[in-house]
């Protein structure tokens, strides 16, 4: 099983766009964590701002909210989940010699916009992930960072 664990995300628009790449990448799940918005508003009823971006991705991928993103994590690796923080960090591999080789269940992990993945959660993570950066911005928008390390790391 595939699914994404997304930490503390701001941008309705982001996640929106998280479960349209995280539906071509063939992600089963998706766990929305802490301040990341979910496809409904608080009364219960479809965000029309989310679905403007997800385009109908949000009606096809199952989902949850947790208030607590650690207690996720700990969760699927009670569950045998291996997992991948997509994220700059000092224990970071290139994505690109990511190995999931025997590995049936997986979990990618997307920090927040701004702050990233928190540092529990890096504790917590069986491999860091980073997208080398070649020019002189720091960091990537993170569905664009989503779509590029799931689809390279399942090797779609």
């Amino acid at each position: 099983m595939k699914v994404a664990v997304l930490d503390n995300l701001r941008s309705v628009h982001n996640v929106g766009s998280i479960f349209r790449t995280a539906n071509a990448a063939g992600i089963e799940k998706i766990y929305l964590c802490g301040t990341t918005p979910t496809p409904l508003d608080k009364k219960g009823n479809k965000r029309s701002d989310f679905a403007k971006v997800a385009l109908g991705a949000e009606e096809t991928i199952n989902w949850e909210y947790h208030e607590d993103s650690r207690f996720m994590i700990q969760e699927l690796r009670k569950k045998d989940f291996y997992i991948i923080s997509l994220e700059q960090d000092e224990r970071s591999i290139d994505y690109k010699k990511v190995n999931i080789k025997n590995k049936e269940n997986i979990a990618f992990v997307i920090g927040g916009e701004v702050e990233g993945i928190q540092k529990e959660i890096i504790e917590l993570s069986d491999v860091v992930a980073e997208i080398p950066m070649l020019g002189t911005k720091e960091s990537l928008n993170v569905t664009i960072a989503f779509g590029i390390g799931v689809y390279k790391i399942l090797g779609i």
